[in-house]
């Protein structure tokens, strides 16, 4: 088992779903989790949950569509830890499924700002705690839709191709450093995100989301050694962005 003990980890989107659960087998790995999202009583529920595992949580009640806020996240972790061990860039919409033509420049822009413009603004703001680490990891959460481009997912499969590109590009730019960025593919899980996009599909049928958490926790690993690839949780295996999906 991953062994986290006194590592600080934070997840956005932990109110719900896979980042939920994954900030749930983080603490149970013995890390410290600062847990942010929007929703205050998943929040909470979340708190309770890791209490009652002997774990211990912060929890940040954050809209990240709030740009400025959301650089600001960097500064507070600072100020109370001086560092950032890992990093669970969960957070994104899918907004609606659609042909590209009848997308709404108002969907698109709203997509792009949470799935992309505030994932970069994170990285920046967090860098700087992670390189601090002895062992920083950073794992960020892209979609099988970027290689397999299904109609009607235009918005949606356009952020998560940036934000593989931005995390690409940033272990390149640190790997001659501790710090490990890595992309993982979750696969199909059952999430209010997949029960919107396939309203008819009966979620016993899906991977629930403590299946995925399993799999990324050991992503996080201060032994961890690979950078710059992209982690398929189906196959559960490391691919590198030039093998299909």
């Amino acid at each position: 088992m991953t062994d986290l003990s006194g590592r600080i980890a934070l997840v956005t989107g932990a109110s719900r779903g896979i980042g939920y659960f994954t900030a749930l087998e983080l603490a149970q790995a013995g890390a410290h989790v600062v847990a942010v999202a929007r929703t205050v009583g998943g929040l909470e529920e979340l708190d309770d949950a890791i209490q009652a595992g002997g774990g211990s949580a912060t929890l940040v009640p954050q809209d990240l569509a709030d740009l400025k806020a959301v650089d600001r996240i960097g500064a507070a972790l600072h100020e109370r830890w001086g560092r950032l061990d890992v990093l669970i860039a969960n957070a994104g919409m899918l907004g609606t499924l659609s042909p590209i033509g009848h997308v709404e420049a108002k969907t698109f822009d709203r997509v792009m700002a949470l799935n992309v413009t505030s994932t970069w603004r994170l990285m920046r703001s967090v860098e700087p705690l992670l390189l601090k680490s002895d062992a920083g990891r950073a794992i960020i959460i892209s979609s099988g839709t970027v290689r397999s481009c299904p109609p009607f997912w235009g918005a949606y499969a356009a952020s998560k191709a940036a934000v593989e590109a931005l995390a690409r590009c940033w272990a390149a730019e640190t790997a001659h450093t501790a710090l490990k960025v890595n992309c993982v593919d979750p696969g199909r899980s059952r999430t209010a995100m997949r029960a919107q996009a396939f309203p008819g599909e009966n979620p016993m049928d899906v991977p629930h989301p403590s299946e995925i958490a399993e799999r990324l926790v050991p992503l996080a690993d201060p032994a961890l050694d690979r950078s710059g690839m992209l982690f398929d949780v189906p196959e559960n295996r490391f691919k590198t962005f030039s093998q299909p999906a």
